[in-house]
C-alpha cells in the first residue's frame, strides 16, 4: 500500500514540474479523482511531514488532526468507523422487524423481541433481580463441594462464568475430530496480570474493584459487602496465581495437553467429574484436552471444604458480573462505571440502542447477517474478493517453488498445504437454524440463556461428527476477519470488505495492501 502512495503522489509531483502556469494539466489535475483511482486519500494525509521522519503522521496526521475520540470509546480508528456503520445498518434491519407484525416463532419475530427486552429498561428495573433469584436459590442449596461441581456444569450450559470453561474444538493434531477441551477462566478482571502488577495503576485497579464488587453486593441485596468483597478477590487473587501467562498460552503445543478422562478426575479430584460430564451432556467421552493442567492442579487445592461458603459467595458475584448489564439501571450503571471508566477509560456508555443492536448481533448473529448482506453486500464485491485470494494463493505457490533454502519434501508439503487452503468471502454457504430458540419480548435474561442454551447444544452435537467446514465463527456484520490454522481457512466477512480495507472503485495495489 505504502509503494502506491509513493506512486501516485510521484505521478502528480512529475506532472506539474513538467507544465508551466499556464498548461492546462493544471487544470486537468483539479478535476481528476486521484481518490478515486487509486484508494489513496490525500486529505487524511500529512504532506508536509517528511515520511521517514514520522510515517504514520506523514499518512494520517491529515485525519488526526480533525478527528476526536467519541466519548463512549477508548481509541478510535478504521474498525471503529466500520463498526459503527455496521451498527447503523443492523438498527434498520432491526427497526424493521420491531416493526413488523411477525409471526411468532419467525426470524423476525425473534429479532424485534429480543431488541424489546433489552431496549425497554422501565420494564428491566421493575423485574430488579428476579430474573436471577432462582439462580441465586440454587446457590444457597449447594451442601457441599459436589454441589459446586454441579452447579458450574449446568450453570456453564447457559454461558456463566466458573474457573472451568467447556467448549469444543477441532482436535489440533487430529484434524478430522472433534474434541472437548477445558481452559483456565474464573477471573473478574481481565488477566492474571492486573491482580499481582505493582505499579500506581494498577494497585488503584484493585482498590477500585474491591469497591466496585461492594457496591455491586449491595444492589443484589447481598449483605456485609465490605467483608464480603475482599474474600472475593482474595479468592481471584489465588485463582489468578495458577493461571498461566500470556506468553505461555500462545504456545499452542503447550496448550495441548490430551488426557484421559481418568487422569483429568485426578486432576480435579475434589470435584464430581462425573456429574459434571453428565449434567453439560458428554458423559461418554474419553479424553480432553486441557490448555493448562497446572492451573486444574492449583485450582483443585482451593476447592476444600473449609471454603465452601466462600465459593458460594464467588459464584454469587460471578451471576452478578455475568447479568449486571442485562438486569436493572443500578446494576448496569454500576457495571459501567468500573468496567468503562475505571478500566477502559470511557466517559460515556454506548447508546442503549447500540448496546441493544450488540446484544441482537450476539445471540442471533446469523439471522441478522443473513439480512445484512442482501442490504449491504454486493455480489461483485465478492467476485473480486475471491480473485484477489485466488491470485495471492498463486503466487504463494510460485514463491515456493523457487525457494532455495526449502528442500523438495518439504516444498511438497508446503504445496499440499497450500492446495487444501479455504478461503470464505463475506458469508457462509449455510445459515445456522434459529428455529428451537424461544425469544419473549419481555424476558431478556431468559433470552439470553436460551441462546446460550442453543449454542451449547449445537456445540456438544459436534461430538463424534465430521468436521463441518462450511462453519463460520465470525458473523458477516462482524468487522474483523480471522485465519483457523486447525481448518486451514482464512475467513473475511463482509462488513470488513469496506474502505480502506477493500475498495471496489480503487485500484487493485490498494486492496492487495488493504486487505491482502
Amino acid at each position: 500500500m505504502r509503494y502506491k502512495k509513493y506512486l501516485v503522489i510521484g505521478i502528480i509531483i512529475g506532472l506539474i514540474s513538467s507544465c508551466d502556469n499556464n498548461s492546462s494539466t493544471d487544470q486537468e489535475l483539479t478535476t481528476i479523482n486521484f481518490d478515486q483511482i487509486s484508494g489513496v486519500k490525500f486529505n487524511d494525509m500529512d504532506l508536509k511531514i517528511h515520511p521517514g521522519d514520522d510515517f504514520n503522521r506523514y499518512v494520517s496526521g491529515g485525519w488526526f488532526a480533525r478527528t476526536e475520540i467519541p466519548a463512549d470509546k477508548s481509541r478510535y480508528g478504521a474498525f471503529n468507523i466500520l463498526r459503527d456503520g455496521a451498527d447503523a445498518d443492523i438498527r434498520t434491519i432491526i427497526d424493521e422487524a420491531v416493526a413488523s407484525d411477525a409471526e411468532k416463532g419467525s426470524n423476525e419475530q425473534k429479532v424485534g423481541d429480543l431488541y424489546k427486552s433489552y431496549i425497554d429498561m422501565s420494564s428491566r428495573s421493575a423485574l430488579g433481580l428476579s430474573p436471577i433469584n432462582n439462580r441465586m436459590t440454587k446457590i444457597d442449596a449447594i451442601i457441599d463441594l459436589g454441589g459446586i461441581s454441579k452447579y458450574m456444569a449446568e450453570a456453564g450450559k447457559y454461558s456463566y462464568s466458573s474457573p472451568l470453561a467447556f467448549y469444543i474444538s477441532v482436535d489440533a493434531k487430529i484434524p478430522t475430530e472433534y474434541s472437548l477441551h477445558v481452559y483456565q477462566a474464573g477471573l473478574g478482571l481481565p488477566d492474571r496480570e492486573y491482580y499481582f502488577k505493582e505499579d500506581e495503576k494498577s494497585k488503584l485497579i484493585r482498590i477500585k474493584y474491591i469497591e466496585h464488587i461492594e457496591k455491586m453486593l449491595a444492589l443484589a441485596d447481598i449483605q456485609d459487602g465490605v467483608k464480603k468483597a475482599s474474600q472475593i478477590m482474595d479468592l481471584e487473587t489465588k485463582l489468578a496465581s495458577f493461571h498461566w501467562l500470556k506468553e505461555d498460552n500462545r504456545d499452542a503445543n503447550k496448550r495441548y495437553n490430551k488426557y484421559a478422562i481418568a487422569d483429568f478426575k485426578k486432576l480435579l479430584s475434589n470435584l464430581d467429574i462425573d456429574a459434571s460430564l453428565r449434567i453439560i451432556g458428554a458423559p461418554e467421552v474419553r479424553d480432553i484436552i486441557i490448555n493448562q493442567p497446572s492451573f486444574l492442579k492449583g485450582f483443585n487445592t482451593l476447592l476444600t471444604s473449609e471454603n465452601l461458603e466462600t465459593w458460594k459467595l464467588y459464584l454469587k458475584w460471578s451471576l452478578v458480573n455475568d447479568m449486571a448489564s442485562s438486569l436493572n439501571e443500578e446494576l448496569d450503571n454500576q457495571n459501567f462505571e468500573f468496567f468503562g471508566k475505571t478500566l477502559s477509560g470511557l466517559e460515556e456508555q454506548r447508546q442503549m440502542w447500540q448496546r441493544a443492536t450488540a446484544i441482537v448481533s450476539a445471540n442471533l448473529g446469523e439471522v441478522v447477517g443473513e439480512v445484512y448482506v442482501s442490504k449491504n453486500f454486493k455480489p461483485d464485491a465478492k467476485a473480486r474478493m475471491v480473485e484477489l485470494v485466488d491470485n495471492l494463493v498463486s503466487a504463494y505457490g510460485s514463491s515456493i517453488k523457487k525457494l532455495d533454502w526449502m528442500g523438495e519434501k518439504t516444498k511438497m508439503k508446503a504445496l499440499s498445504k497450500l492446495s487444501k487452503f479455504t478461503p470464505k468471502i463475506g458469508y457462509p454457504d449455510q445459515w445456522k437454524d434459529y428455529s428451537a430458540l424461544d425469544i419473549v419480548a419481555d424476558d431478556l435474561v431468559g433470552n439470553i440463556e436460551r441462546s446460550a442454551l442453543t449454542v451449547h447444544n449445537r456445540e456438544l452435537a459436534k461430538l463424534g461428527g465430521p468436521i463441518d467446514k462450511t462453519e463460520w465463527f465470525m458473523t458477516p456484520q462482524t468487522v474483523n476477519a480471522y485465519y483457523n490454522p486447525t481448518m486451514n481457512e482464512i475467513v473475511f466477512p463482509a462488513a470488513i470488505l469496506q474502505p480502506p480495507f477493500f475498495n471496489m472503485s480503487a485500484d487493485d495495489a490498494v486492496n492487495y495492501g488493504g486487505i491482502g
